[in-house]
């Protein structure tokens, strides 16, 4: 039975999240839900390789295949980083 309940909660969390990876940095990333990824946004994204979340500006979305690649700005360091998403 618990590993029924535990399979719901992992599903759960997976429904209100958005996966992918940065290549360049080599890391896992997250986009929470309720972050609206359109080009001239502010996100907040996960990194899993940091263990923080930073706030970013969408500057482009593009989809190929079953992947979207997201290029984003940061502020802080005025430098601009590109994931791939998870369709």
């Amino acid at each position: 039975m618990s590993k029924i309940i535990t399979l719901l909660v992992a599903i759960g969390i997976s429904a209100y999240s958005w996966e992918g990876y940065d290549y360049e940095n080599s890391s896992y990333v997250e986009i929470e839900r309720g972050n609206l990824v359109r080009t001239g946004k502010d996100i907040e994204l996960y990194d899993y390789s940091t263990g923080d979340y930073k706030s970013y500006e969408v500057e482009s979305i593009q989809r190929s295949g079953s992947t979207v690649e997201i290029e984003l700005y940061d502020y802080e360091k005025g430098t601009y980083r590109t994931v791939e998403m998870t369709d």
